[in-house]
């Protein structure tokens, strides 16, 4: 049986293989079947303190009109184009693989595509969750890909990237959520580009330990889950996660004693008091080393709208707090993303290292 071990005779972890191997421990996955964008808070809002439940949608029918007015004039992005851009788009389609830069429709594709980097989504293009601000689309996936790894190690050889991040989509269907996929793809990569320097951002796997385990034992370079938003915002923004559960994602990788990371995005109903709690939570609770912090936008009409346009002085100071506090590398900015100059990032993690900056507790 155990198609998950990918041909990994000495895959670790023979309680997670036991679990796998027999159908009546293998966890019940509920669905969420719906419309890209749709009602997020729909019976999930359990004991929220917040809902935006009346004001996620922004249909014609819907009854509500939502405008945000244009931007600011600090969230301009690099228009998609250039010779390396198509190049590196070219090369991703031969291969049959997907971006998150693309699926997410990230504002930075142009001007990370065009330096020739991108963030590799790999568990296929749908997602089993239907966060309020993601543009990643929602349904029942396809049959999983077991040969995806092997084309993402080969679109990675001889690419002469340094480094590289690679994230996925939360796959609740499988047994697994994916973490077998994410061990031979880390492996992979590994094997292909033994001088490469692997990131990889991955999901909760709905707080299975044995699960996180297994992406942990394939040793990423720097292993990253967002937390996304505050703890009074998830309910709305993240209705199938738990913040406390992210936050023992992040602990138990901290813990295995790899590099931690998380992603905050701001803008989407939070205050900054609240911000700085979730920072503070991040470093002391779940030892993260490296964060960052950007603005949320509203992909459509149909995502959370935006409730603020926070302004660059703002990020700046959260940037200083988040040293003071004992994070290795913070990076914010109205356009940061987690993937966004990741390259740099795991560079001055490395010279923090160097330096001899404290490990956080």
């Amino acid at each position: 049986m155990a198609p998950f071990l990918l041909g990994y005779s000495d895959t670790p972890l023979a309680a997670y293989n036991a679990r796998m191997s027999n159908p009546g421990t293998t966890r019940t996955i509920a669905r969420h079947p719906r419309p890209l964008g749709g009602d997020t808070a729909r019976s999930t809002v359990r004991d929220a303190v917040v809902t935006l439940g009346d004001m996620v949608l922004n249909n014609p029918d819907s009854g509500q009109s939502l405008r945000t007015g244009p931007k600011p004039p600090w969230i301009r992005a690099v228009a998609p184009g250039g010779d390396a851009y198509v190049k590196l788009r070219n090369s991703l389609r031969e291969r049959g693989l997907h971006t998150v830069c693309e699926e997410a429709s990230c504002p930075n594709i142009g001007e990370c595509w065009a330096r020739g980097t991108a963030t590799i989504m790999i568990l296929g293009d749908t997602c089993t969750r239907s966060c309020g601000f993601c543009n990643v689309k929602t349904g029942r996936p396809p049959v999983t890909d077991l040969d995806e790894p092997r084309r993402v190690a080969e679109q990675l050889r001889g690419s002469g990237l340094s480094h590289v991040v690679i994230t996925s989509v939360d796959r609740d269907d499988l047994p697994d959520g994916g973490a077998a996929i994410w061990a031979e793809t880390i492996r992979e990569v590994h094997a292909a580009c033994p001088e490469l320097s692997v990131e990889v951002l991955v999901g909760d796997f709905q707080g299975e330990p044995l699960d996180i385990d297994l992406v942990i034992e394939a040793k990423p370079e720097i292993l990253a889950h967002n937390i996304e938003t505050v703890e009074r915002m998830h309910p709305a923004v993240r209705p199938q996660a738990r913040y406390d559960r992210s936050l023992a994602v992040l602990k138990q990788i901290s813990d295995a004693g790899l590099v931690s990371k998380t992603s905050i995005m701001v803008g989407i109903g939070e205050t900054d008091a609240e911000v700085e709690q979730t920072m503070l939570d991040a470093r002391e609770r779940a030892g993260v080393e490296i964060l960052t912090i950007g603005q949320y936008l509203q992909p459509t009409r149909n995502h959370l709208p935006i409730d603020r346009w926070v302004e660059p002085d703002k990020f700046e100071a959260w940037k200083a707090a988040g040293l003071s506090m004992g994070y290795r590398v913070v990076e914010a900015g109205p356009l940061v993303r987690s993937s966004y100059h990741a390259e740099e990032q795991a560079r001055r993690h490395a010279d923090a290292v160097a330096a001899g900056t404290a490990r956080p507790s």
